[in-house]
């Protein structure tokens, strides 16, 4: 099943309507690439027409058919329905299409990064590697205050219970956030420790940092959009996506919550997930506060903007 539509001479991927440009056929024949001008995007079609990929000049990130899917907890609203998978390049895309890679992931039946995000969400069993590390299952936010309250710290080597190794220091985990992950921690174990995306404590050109407000700012790929007051348009997203809020009142003005847009939901509304403390850990449901970016709600209010890794 693709998503895609032909609307009189244009595209419609994602939502969007898009110009076709000047196609070419690749030389085995198999895929049609069309670059399309005035953007940073190469799509690639198949030769009936029907969507294959999108890439993205200096980003990682690729949005991949696949098959079917839903993305649902019991206490949201809406679910998502996709048929849009997302893995990652070996390097940033640099305006040309690696078929072999290509022809790979379109394949490829293993977990893709938005199947990995629903592996931590409430009642995630748990999945180990071949040396029995649980790296997946049910995860919490972090380690409880002497008043209850959640504290935010809990990084990916935190909820695996392994010291990692960076450039000058090795981070030891806290045994007290064993299972947890923040916000940012989640986003460092699904694109550093599963997708392989290299990673930093502080920001470093080509690697992941550790903070919300750093990846916003400093993350590998290309900035979406960006605002210092609620965007309010989706225009050019797509799932895998990393979206940014200004959510708490004594951030003053500065990131302090990232998740990943899922896609749009079964109330057309555009969705996303991301651990946080009102649900002790990674959910796309709507506790506490809706998980979507439409409208006046809480998350709504407080996005700022789009990263593509």
């Amino acid at each position: 099943m693709h998503i895609f539509a032909r609307l009189g001479g244009a595209l419609a991927v994602f939502g969007l309507l898009i110009p076709t440009t000047t196609s070419f056929f690749t030389s085995s024949e198999e895929f049609v690439v069309t670059e399309k001008s005035g953007t940073n995007k190469t799509e690639v079609y198949d030769n009936t027409g029907g969507w294959v990929a999108t890439f993205t000049n200096g980003a990682r990130t690729v949005a991949l058919a696949g098959p079917q899917r839903t993305f649902s907890e019991p206490s949201a609203s809406a679910a998502v329905v996709s048929t849009v998978h997302v893995r990652l390049l070996p390097q940033p895309f640099a305006g040309t299409v690696d078929q072999s890679w290509l022809r790979a992931a379109a394949s490829d039946t293993s977990p893709d990064l938005l199947d990995m995000a629903m592996q931590y969400i409430t009642g995630a069993p748990a999945l180990y590697d071949p040396a029995g590390l649980r790296i997946a299952g049910d995860a919490g936010y972090g380690a409880a205050s002497a008043d209850g309250t959640l504290q935010e710290g809990a990084d990916f080597n935190d909820y695996l219970g392994i010291r990692w190794d960076y450039a000058g220091k090795s981070d030891a985990p806290e045994t007290s956030e064993l299972k947890a992950l923040d916000c940012s921690g989640y986003i460092r174990m699904l694109f550093g420790y599963r997708a392989g995306m290299p990673m930093t404590l502080n920001p470093a050109p080509g690697l992941l940092p550790r903070r919300s407000f750093q990846m916003f700012e400093d993350a590998p790929g290309v900035v979406v959009s960006k605002s210092t007051a609620q965007v309010k348009t989706f225009d050019g997203m797509q799932p895998g996506d990393l979206v940014f809020f200004d959510a708490e009142a004594d951030s003053a003005g500065q990131i302090d919550h990232v998740g990943i847009f899922l896609g749009t939901d079964t109330n057309g509304k555009h969705r996303f997930i991301s651990s946080r403390k009102s649900s002790n850990g990674p959910t796309l449901a709507d506790v506490a506060a809706r998980s979507v970016l439409d409208g006046t709600g809480y998350y709504a209010k407080a996005f700022r903007g789009v990263r593509r890794l």
